[in-house]
């Protein structure tokens, strides 16, 4: 029997530590997941390795942990550049060597050199993600400590790569269907604008020079620009001012809870943001339980990758039931909110044993629902804007023309 030295994490996340008696590493994995440990390193006892002393250059020293910045698209390329070169056969430190020797002076480049670094010295791979850039989620740490684990890290940087830049479309999409209806409202006030200062205190002036009675509409129109003018500033002021304390009121845990419920009863926006959840939820398990990782423990990631307060509560709660026996389904069930039809493909993933794939198909299934959502916010919301502008625009111009004729009528009877 071999003892093994391991470092992981308990039911709720505590930091464990301790060895284990074992003829394999795949019993030891194995009786870790017993006892409900979720291993973040195991090695053989003899093989740890053994922190070199090394002076780290004042450069380096006073490097702030977690200080280095990645964009999104910066966590794909290095994702699938290191899962590119561990396939190629080449161990971590000369995978990471290689992505360090870039020519370019990207933040990739930077991570990679603190990473070797970590890692040489004898760190773990994931914890050096942890300490090296908070770009990289507690979730993406805590699959790469799997794949270290399991001894799977390759194929698990791979399938990360692909669900990252899935992930990453998905949201592109949902900005990109955003991005017309915003142009137009901001032309539409924009239009608004030049009416108010510029057109409407000509009129006025007009106006006031023939002494004809002012159509009501027009007199609106006329009070509304004089308003704007000399209150715009302060009315700006009081906006930016509800603005500030909406965002203050959402930064708080009750706020963002609220204000993430709110959001999914929107008419449109609502049933997107629903889908894209379960989409985010369906490939993510699938992705965490095709590297090998048990139910409960990826069901615990998941709860912590979900941005949505409200969600993430529903998947807390899912969560405990898992935990406390009840099957996905069944827990799905209990809870509530989970579509009927998410319910059943799981209920058949789970009699089939291929949980995993199943939970792929169906998250295809809402990515494809998704752009279903996004074709109808493209084909309807420009309709609604563009009608609602013009209706402001039409009434507008309808007052302006009003009046006009008003003044022209006094010019003719004046002569």
């Amino acid at each position: 029997m071999a003892v093994f030295v391991y470092q992981g994490t308990g039911q709720s996340g505590e930091r464990l530590a301790g060895e284990v008696e074992a003829s394999t590493r795949a019993e030891a994995l194995r009786r870790l997941a017993s006892d409900r440990i979720q291993p973040l390193r195991l090695v053989a006892r003899g093989e740890e390795p053994v922190a070199k002393g090394k002076t780290a250059s004042p450069a380096r020293a006073g490097r702030a942990v977690g200080g280095i910045r990645l964009s999104q698209a910066q966590v794909i390329l290095f994702t699938d550049e290191l899962a590119d070169f561990l396939n190629s056969g080449l161990q971590l430190e000369p995978a990471l060597q290689l992505m360090e020797s870039r020519e370019d002076r990207s933040p990739i480049k930077t991570v990679a050199t603190y990473l070797r670094e970590k890692v040489r010295d004898g760190t773990s791979f994931s914890e050096a993600l942890r300490m090296g850039s908070p770009s990289f989620g507690e979730l993406y740490c805590n699959l790469v400590a799997a794949g270290e684990v399991s001894g799977a890290l390759a194929p698990l940087l791979r399938r990360q790569s692909v669900h990252l830049i899935a992930m990453q479309d998905l949201r592109s999409r949902i900005t990109l269907a955003l991005i017309y209806p915003a142009f137009l409202v901001a032309a539409g006030i924009a239009a608004m604008a030049v009416f108010m200062i510029f057109l409407i205190p000509q009129m006025t002036k007009l106006l006031v020079k023939t002494g004809q009675a002012i159509p009501w509409s027009t007199y609106i129109l006329m009070e509304t620009g004089k308003f704007s003018q000399a209150y715009g500033v302060f009315v700006l002021a009081g906006m930016a001012l509800l603005v500030m304390i909406f965002i203050a009121i959402i930064r708080q845990p009750r706020g963002r809870r609220w204000w993430d419920e709110a959001k999914l009863k929107v008419p449109l926006i609502g049933p997107l943001l629903s889908s894209f959840f379960y989409a985010q939820f369906c490939q993510t398990m699938a992705n965490l339980l095709q590297n090998g990782l048990p139910l409960l423990t990826s069901m615990k990631l998941m709860s912590r990758a979900t941005g949505n307060e409200f969600y993430r509560g529903l998947v807390i709660k899912v969560t405990d039931l898992v935990g406390e026996g009840a099957s996905l389904t069944r827990a799905m069930k209990n809870v509530g909110h989970f579509p009927a039809t998410l319910r059943d493909l799981v209920k058949v993933g789970e009699q089939t044993g291929e949980l995993g794939a199943t939970l792929q198909k169906v998250g295809e299934r809402f990515d494809k629902r998704i752009q279903n959502s996004i074709d109808r916010i493209m084909s309807m919301v420009p309709l609604i804007v563009i009608v609602a502008l013009g209706g402001m625009v039409f009434l507008i111009a309808y007052s302006m023309l009003t009046g006009i004729f008003e003044a022209m009528k006094g010019m003719q009877t004046h002569q």
